[in-house]
């Protein structure tokens, strides 16, 4: 039976590792940053450092969660 209602997704879904990558850098950004705001436009704003938006590194590898992790210690600490 066709599901006329039901979403479809145009963009490629993320996989197992990189939601988990995502989430955890959405949490610690969280924690460290304080409200919400402040983390939000961390991840979501081009960050000189890492080369990119904090959230796209984050999720595309290991490495790249580890860098986003440093610039959030480094910022918080600030």
């Amino acid at each position: 039976m066709n599901k006329p209602f039901r979403k479809k997704f145009d963009t490629p879904r993320l996989s197992p590792a990189e939601a988990e990558r995502q989430g955890k850098a959405s949490r610690l950004a969280f924690e460290l940053l304080g409200s919400s705001a402040p983390a939000i436009a961390f991840l979501n704003t081009e960050h000189e450092g890492l080369g990119g938006r904090p959230l796209d590194i984050a999720t595309k590898s290991p490495e790249g969660l580890l860098a986003v992790e440093a610039a959030l210690t480094a910022l918080a600490n600030s």
